[in-house]
């Protein structure tokens, strides 16, 4: 089964993939969902500790000032409020950047958590196994539907243990000079248009609206918030391994009159992995990237502001 939801004024529709259904339906629709948007909602995914980990998040935001910052200024790993990266960019927000790795989450609790950091890290930690599971199960399925020979071409960079993904939670508060406006005239940014580096990336918030995507014309869409549901974003490194056919979601998040809640698993290979164009998705005249380390993108995306455009670096024309 396939719903579709009718997002902003009606005129544009957002996939919305049951992952349940067949797979062969579901790989086609996240494929197509891919080429248009960059962009879909999962339903029927089978992430079981949503609630327990929303509630240990809202545990953390709070704390007393003082102990959140136990955690440590963002090196980019820790907790930061307001300052976003090392360019000047700033966001309406504070956040909880972890790697997404048993031992780090274990290490870390003990900082984030003195009270019962066991808790936390045992909650963290099955959280992010399930979403990598789900992520990976997506990857798989978007091999199987651009028609590769190896189903985990994608996802064994997620499988990867030295892989470099992050787990990131975010906490927008009240916007008292947007308290009066209905949702659609809000107009402060809360994080500020990027893509996502990584390879994917597995998204769900609170019940408050906040994100936007940006489509290919250049409209801003406002996306209607799902707490039971995943929403999915194509990240750079995806772009580059389906040499273009696939682009990567300019996205934002606009401050509420309400606080505002996310949760982001940003799948990323490990830092030594070469991304490069798929060979089957690439003929002789029509490679558009170069091949580069994961390393290699992570320093360039530290090195610019926020919005600025990364990849043009890497193409090959």
């Amino acid at each position: 089964m396939v719903a579709i939801s009718k997002e902003s004024n009606g005129s544009v529709s957002i996939p919305v993939i049951d992952m349940s259904a067949g797979e062969e339906n579901v790989s086609e629709l996240m494929v197509r969902a891919c080429e248009r948007f960059g962009f879909f909602k999962v339903v029927n995914h089978g992430v079981s500790c949503m609630k327990r980990m929303e509630s240990e998040a809202l545990s953390f935001f709070e704390l007393p000032p003082y102990e959140k910052q136990r955690a440590g200024p963002p090196d980019p790993l820790g907790y930061g409020c307001g300052k976003i990266g090392f360019n000047g960019d700033a966001g309406e927000l504070e956040y909880l950047l972890l790697p997404a790795n048993p031992q780090s989450v274990d290490q870390r609790s003990r900082q984030i958590c003195r009270r019962n950091p066991s808790q936390f890290s045992r909650v963290v930690n099955g959280y992010i196994k399930e979403l990598r599971e789900l992520a990976c199960k997506i990857l798989e399925s978007l091999a199987q539907g651009l028609g590769l020979k190896e189903r985990d071409v994608l996802s064994r960079f997620l499988r990867d243990e030295g892989n470099d993904s992050v787990f990131r939670l975010n906490r927008y508060p009240v916007c008292q000079e947007e308290a009066h406006l209905p949702a659609a005239s809000q107009s402060k940014v809360g994080f500020g248009e990027h893509s996502d580096p990584q390879i994917l990336s597995l998204l769900t918030s609170n019940n408050e609206p906040g994100l936007q995507i940006c489509l290919r014309d250049g409209r801003w869409l406002p996306v209607s918030a799902d707490p039971s549901s995943f929403f999915v974003l194509v990240g750079d490194c995806l772009q580059v391994l389906t040499n273009g056919r696939f682009e990567s979601v300019r996205h934002r998040v606009m401050s509420s009159s309400k606080s505002r809640m996310s949760m982001v698993y940003f799948g990323a290979p490990s830092l030594h992995s070469r991304i490069f164009p798929l060979p089957p998705l690439v003929t002789q005249s029509n490679c558009k990237y170069r091949s580069f380390t994961w390393s290699e993108y992570k320093k360039t995306c530290y090195s610019l502001r926020l919005g600025q455009s990364r990849l043009g670096i890497y193409e090959t024309n």
